[in-house]
């Protein structure tokens, strides 16, 4: 007897609405970058603002947590926003991670974004009005960066890099201005730092992510000069961050700061110069996500830096 034909398999059921909004949200915000952000602040004002206090004290005071949370719904805002003008762009260079318009409304998104960035301000405002200000500035630098910005060559690199330098000296204004002192500390060689290491690693995602831009008319500069001059574009804020570095790790050794400046020359000029390979290497779409991924790994090892950095200012 002839055998029947074997019955088609069904395909699973797609998820509820929910549990894709669930799942995909954390996506949305970019919730490791958060985290990021939230051990930035945390060890700038622990590590290098009050290094002798409690942390208990230091780390748990009712206004320097209404900060953080300040900046974080501003940040989860803006990565809202970028997502929101980005959904073309990254359909193509980032599939598998496309929420807005595929899960979650274009309109929600866009009201979630307002509803964030409108918390965040309104909540740094209240703390003092200049922090409510910087804040606010902040949030329309990170519109202006997904609207326009991020477009242009260099533009969108340095709107970003500043505002990562920014979260670094936010937790300093904040004493800063609770004490009427408005002399600088040892944050500020850390805030140049973030800037080079973010104008570096977005040049290089701008390399990783040619096919959309290219696609929807986006003249970042690799689209604009090409990938070999980008490269060298590179380099030159690579090899800024690296002198600033060797400096700093050279006082600190002929001031007997041991650890730190083993932590710096080990975890942060080590990979430094590894990235530097790297990129003279760098042909292809997977060298430079590597490459990115090694930017995030250094910028990790110089935010844990901190916690060695107390009574340097």
């Amino acid at each position: 007897m002839p055998t029947p034909p074997p019955k088609p398999l069904l395909a699973p059921a797609p998820p509820p609405p929910a549990e894709r909004l669930r799942t995909a949200l954390p996506t949305l915000v970019r919730w490791p970058n958060l985290l990021i952000m939230l051990l930035c602040m945390a060890l700038v004002r622990a590590g290098l603002l009050l290094p002798h206090q409690p942390l208990r004290e230091s780390l748990l005071a009712p206004r320097f947590a209404l900060l953080v949370l300040a900046a974080l719904l501003v940040a989860a805002a803006g990565y809202i926003i970028n997502d929101y003008y980005d959904v073309k762009i990254d359909a193509i260079n980032r599939p598998d991670r496309l929420v807005v318009g595929r899960v979650v409304n274009r309109r929600k998104a866009m009201l979630a974004h307002m509803l964030l960035s409108g918390a965040g301000v309104l909540l740094a405002g209240w703390l003092h009005p200049v922090l409510g200000a910087v804040t606010l500035g902040t949030a329309l630098l990170l519109w202006g960066y997904s609207a326009r910005f991020k477009r242009v060559a260099l533009a969108g690199n340095a709107s970003i890099a500043t505002l990562t330098a920014a979260l670094v000296l936010l937790p300093e204004l904040q004493l800063q201005l609770a004490r009427h002192d408005g002399s600088s500390s040892v944050v500020w060689p850390y805030a140049l730092a973030a800037f080079l290491l973010t104008m570096v690693r977005e040049i290089v995602k701008d390399v990783e992510d040619m096919k959309g831009d290219a696609q929807h008319g986006c003249r970042t500069l690799p689209l604009v000069v090409g990938v070999a001059r980008t490269k060298w574009v590179t380099g030159l804020f690579l090899g800024c961050l690296a002198l600033l570095t060797a400096g700093a790790t050279a006082r600190l050794f002929m001031s007997g700061h041991w650890p730190l400046g083993t932590w710096l020359v080990l975890l942060v000029l080590g990979p430094m110069a590894q990235l530097a390979r790297l990129l003279i290497r760098a042909d292809r779409r997977r060298h430079f996500k590597h490459l990115s991924a090694w930017c995030k790994g250094v910028m990790l090892a110089g935010v844990l830096s901190m916690a060695l950095a107390g009574g340097l200012g």
